[in-house]
């Protein structure tokens, strides 16, 4: 079975983990403390050309969207994001679990605008009994999306100047953040994200570490008590220096950029192939991620050697499902899927 559902279904790539063997019998300070992490902060400011960032690690996607989430709420405060947001669809309640209400906004492709955000900030403080509802405290992006789409400079860069007028912190989920820097569209960098964002994390856990998240707060105000917060959401690693071996073996090289750009590569041959057999998209991206429209019955004779993730049906005999490739996904895989794609 080759498996396309998600860029996760693998450990880690071989130069993390000939790091972490080669550094195993180090003995070093805990809780991030240790000479590693510190490297690896260093590789971060220079990416994003602020050596004043204050940047953590942290294990996983969703403890660190509800970790920054909380350290920025205030009890009464909500975070504002687009209702397919990862915050609002996939993770169990895990923000509202911590206090806070999240507050969807229509989005048919994955993305919020700048206007929504001011629209929805405009709705509750004129509203005359405003403090019977949650305030907007922050907003929430990712990039790439839920839908696989990314945001441009320009359109960030609106986000960035309502939030800032709003004095609303703006939040970028970047588990994906490598993939979406690879795409052909893709007109932003690092330091523009550091640039335009209050807070902002380059994932690890789907580019290529066994697991791990890099918090990068840009804003000083909001990362005064963040180890506080990161400690008692049980998120602190003891063995810390674990998360700032595999971000240095990612960065320092530059192997975060290549492994996201091969999956990349990938993808974009098979939105190629789905799109010769005729194919229509649920999404036009040109991410890792991709959502064609496939007849029920070829998918049915495709899931017999591939997993693919479903999405939603469409109509009474098609399927909207996503293909997803990674920085493991070889040539040899998306060769075979191809040639049974031509044969259906």
């Amino acid at each position: 079975m080759i498996r396309f559902e998600c860029d996760y279904t693998e450990g880690a790539h071989p130069n993390v983990l000939d790091l972490l063997v080669r550094t195993n019998s180090d003995r070093t300070p805990g809780y991030g403390t240790d000479d590693y992490c510190e490297k690896a902060r260093a590789l971060i400011r220079d990416l994003c050309q602020n050596p004043r960032a204050d940047v953590h690690f942290l294990t996983g996607g969703t403890q660190t969207n509800a970790t920054v989430i909380a350290s920025i709420l205030r009890p009464h405060q909500g975070v504002l994001c687009a209702e397919t947001a990862h915050i609002q669809t996939h993770e169990t309640g895990a923000v509202e679990a911590s206090g806070h209400r999240v507050l969807p906004l229509p989005s048919p492709d994955g993305k919020v605008t700048a206007g929504q955000i001011e629209d929805a900030y405009n709705r509750h403080w004129n509203d005359v009994v405003h403090e019977h509802t949650v305030q907007p405290g922050m907003v929430y992006i990712s990039n790439p999306t839920e839908t696989g789409l990314i945001y441009s400079k320009e359109e960030l860069s609106s986000l960035s100047r309502v939030c800032r007028e709003r004095k609303l912190p703006l939040f970028l989920d970047g588990a994906r953040l490598g993939y979406g820097l690879a795409a052909q569209s893709n007109d932003l960098s690092l330091a523009d994200i550091a640039a335009l964002c209050d807070v902002f994390f380059i994932g690890g856990t789907k580019v290529g570490t066994l697991f791990g998240e890099a918090v990068v707060i840009t804003n000083p105000e909001l990362g005064r008590d963040f180890r506080y917060i990161v400690k008692q959401r049980g998120a602190l690693l003891a063995k810390g220096r674990l998360l700032g071996v595999q971000f240095i073996a990612l960065l320092e090289n530059g192997l975060y950029f290549d492994i996201s750009a091969h999956a990349v590569g990938l993808a974009m041959r098979l939105r190629k192939a789905f799109e010769e057999k005729g194919y229509a998209f649920l999404y036009p991206s040109d991410t890792n991620q991709q959502f064609p429209i496939i007849p029920d019955a070829h998918l049915a004779v495709l899931a017999k050697n591939y997993t693919f993730s479903f999405w939603e049906k469409t109509d009474e005999k098609n399927t909207a499902v996503r293909f997803c490739t990674s920085w493991a996904t070889s040539e040899e895989e998306v060769d075979s899927l191809i040639r049974d794609l031509r044969a259906l």
